[in-house]
């Protein structure tokens, strides 16, 4: 859950791709073309090696559900983020 004005930094994963479900709210999906709308329903698939993250620009909590094919855990995944460099 993303109260307002909160986000999932801009990231990646070197060795799974995700998929993220938004299931309440609306915000903007960081993509590698840029920042795109994103609002209750919808299911954006993200490949591995690709920017993505999510920001609630609205006054209301978002509820995101995702899920990582190829990895079964964030060490396992591979994660760098804009902000903080490689983590894992």
């Amino acid at each position: 859950m993303l109260p307002p004005g909160a986000q999932h930094d801009r990231h990646r994963h070197f060795n799974c791709d995700e998929f993220w479900i938004v299931v309440k709210g609306r915000g903007v999906m960081y993509t590698e073309g840029g920042e795109k709308p994103s609002g209750e329903g919808d299911i954006v698939f993200t490949p591995r090696g690709h920017w993505h993250g999510f920001k609630n620009t609205s006054d209301e909590d978002v509820v995101l559900v995702w899920g990582w094919s190829g990895a079964g855990s964030l060490d396992a995944a591979g994660y760098e983020s804009v902000e903080g460099g490689r983590t894992h």
